[in-house]
């Protein structure tokens, strides 16, 4: 079973940027598409970004143009490369494969304040 752990997160001010990393074990991860999720404080848990294993992406209109997903199928890490961030960005990031049938972990806060 793939476990998942994210990592990166941080209190930025406004316009700031944060590099988000999720770490997998387990060898299929490669087969997966990814995604990055979030849940912002009194909201549902959301897909914000998608990468598949040969790379295509597919961005949230909120994200789009600001967020860069990646990854190494080699380390078996994913990447969020997050640049102008907002203030409604706030929130905690998990991945998973997209749609979401591995186990969650923790998440890694982001928070966007001045």
């Amino acid at each position: 079973q793939v476990q998942l752990v994210e990592s990166g997160g941080d209190l930025v001010h406004p316009g700031g940027s944060l590099r988000l990393s999720c770490a997998a074990s387990g060898s299929r991860f490669s087969m997966y598409t990814m995604g990055w999720y979030r849940r912002a404080p009194g909201k549902q848990r959301e897909l914000v970004v998608t990468i598949t294993s040969g790379g295509s992406t597919n961005y949230a209109n909120s994200v789009k143009g600001r967020f860069t997903i990646s990854r190494d199928n080699a380390k078996n890490t994913v990447y969020l490369q997050m640049n102008s961030l907002k203030p409604e960005d706030t929130a905690v990031y998990y991945c998973n494969s997209d749609p979401p049938l591995l186990y969650w972990g923790q998440g890694t806060q982001v928070t966007v304040s001045s």
